[in-house]
């Protein structure tokens, strides 16, 4: 039997069902129509500490601190493939995110290398680009394959129906989803 291939989509956003959900679950819709497994693993909205440093994950393969990123680490040697989304904040993504990213990434780069990789975002009007090139880095230094799309993979809005009405934004989503598919 041919092992189904698996997408988890990580929200990186305050809030569940925000404008990042929703380019998020367009994505996922396109993934499914096509046999993909997906999963959203929403971040969540309490405090998420930057690395220490410590070592501490090196050893055991859990970072010391227990929160929603050792819940993520459990999921990523069943899982084929990332979309990492969030929104922007200042030019660059949440807080969460970074702090998230920043350990979950962290000397582990056997665990990542040559897994598909994808970043999301959103944002009102302005700081995607930067935001974008951001959250990339994270893959090319653990040597995955960056997935994209026809444009740079964002949506615009301030509240979810703002983002669905972003045609464009949501079309490059269902591109991204297919290109992730192929």
């Amino acid at each position: 039997m041919e092992k189904k291939m698996k997408v988890l989509l990580v929200n990186g956003s305050p809030h569940k069902n925000g404008c990042t959900y929703t380019a998020l679950e367009e994505i996922s819709k396109t993934l499914q129509e096509e046999g993909i497994e997906t999963e959203i693993f929403w971040i969540g909205n309490k405090a998420i500490s930057g690395c220490l440093g410590c070592g501490h994950c090196l050893e055991t393969n859990r970072c010391i601190i227990q929160d929603s990123v050792n819940d993520f680490l459990e999921k990523v040697e069943a899982t084929d493939g990332f979309i990492f989304g969030t929104p922007v904040h200042f030019a660059s993504g949440s807080g969460m995110i970074t702090s998230f990213m920043d350990r979950v990434f962290y000397g582990r780069r056997k665990l990542f290398q040559n897994k598909l990789a994808a970043t999301v975002v959103s944002c009102r009007r302005g700081g995607a680009s930067s935001t974008f090139e951001q959250i990339n880095k994270y893959f090319s230094m653990n040597n995955m394959p960056i997935v994209t799309s026809q444009y740079w993979n964002m949506v615009h809005g301030s509240k979810p129906e703002d983002v669905l009405k972003d045609e464009e934004g949501m079309q490059t989503m269902r591109t991204l989803g297919n290109n992730m598919t192929w």
